[in-house]
């Protein structure tokens, strides 16, 4: 029985897993990092590996991305992204932890250089001058504070919940 069981669950589809932190200074600014390795700037964070929720991604992709980790005060969404947008054809679940940089944080930063090149304070409204556009709709539906509580997207979209 436990054979079959376990080839069933290894027949299941494949999803990735990804978690970011949205981090605002005390003027609302938000905390964008440049990768070495694409084009843009996006949130700091990551895949989310093997045996480790998407809180301790979260966080250890701050410590390993920005030299520290971060206060967060909780989820504020989740976006799910369709396998088309990436080059292995799996969908992706990206959930964002919002927490506040303390004053003077940011000047904290210690980026890893093979990993990422730039780190920047955006104000919100200037967001889609530096991210695609789904990240910047993303970051722009969680910023705002009319969705009150987590948020769930579909690649950056709210949903039709009728």
């Amino acid at each position: 029985m436990a054979d079959t069981e376990l080839e069933f669950f290894q027949s299941l589809p494949r999803t990735r897993g990804a978690a970011t932190a949205l981090l605002c200074d005390d003027t609302g600014r938000v905390l964008l990092v440049k990768p070495t390795y694409r084009s843009g700037w996006g949130l700091p964070g990551g895949v989310i590996e093997m045996g480790e929720s998407p809180l301790q991604a979260c966080r250890r992709e701050c410590v390993e991305e920005l030299g520290f980790a971060p206060v967060l005060r909780g989820l504020v969404g989740v976006d799910w992204l369709p396998g088309q947008l990436s080059p292995d054809g799996r969908p992706a679940t990206v959930f964002v932890f919002a927490g506040t940089l303390a004053r003077g944080q940011f000047d904290a930063v210690r980026l890893p250089p093979d990993e990422l090149s730039a780190a920047r304070l955006v104000e919100s409204g200037r967001l889609a001058e530096f991210l695609p556009e789904r990240q910047a709709r993303r970051i722009t539906a969680f910023l705002d504070p009319a969705g009150g509580g987590v948020r769930y997207l579909e690649h950056g979209y709210g949903v039709d919940w009728s």
